[in-house]
């Protein structure tokens, strides 16, 4: 197992990491829409969505994948009410095929953020 770290998504804010690449996989923790270089949190779902792909994206390269080789995510909502304004922006990043999905509807998330989404790639 290898720990990953990188400085391009935001840091972890607990005893755990931002991904572990283990038997040619890489299991990445769940990402907020924190922008890293600012360490702020967009406003709505769609700006939340975006940012916390492209955090996953950084991650997923940091392991030494990409973000087309993401062949599961996990995606957590706030308010399920927002499920097609996330759709929409997830299904903009995915272009060419997206992973398997499951979406979850919580009562919270961390910084009281609108979604968290977590992955699976393949190196």
């Amino acid at each position: 197992m290898k720990k990953v770290t990188t400085k391009k998504a935001p840091q972890a804010i607990g005893p755990y990491s931002q991904a572990i690449v283990a038997n040619g996989f890489v299991f990445c923790s769940g990402q907020i829409g924190i922008n890293p270089k600012t360490n702020t949190l967009p406003k709505g779902i769609k700006q939340q969505t975006k940012q916390a792909l492209l955090n996953i994206s950084e991650v997923v390269k940091a392991a030494g994948s990409s973000p087309d080789k993401i062949v599961k995510t996990t995606v957590y909502l706030k308010n399920i009410a927002d499920f097609s304004e996330m759709n929409t922006m997830y299904a903009s990043f995915f272009l060419n095929q997206a992973p398997a999905r499951s979406t979850i509807a919580i009562a919270n998330l961390p910084k009281n953020a609108l979604v968290e989404i977590e992955a699976i790639a393949i190196i």
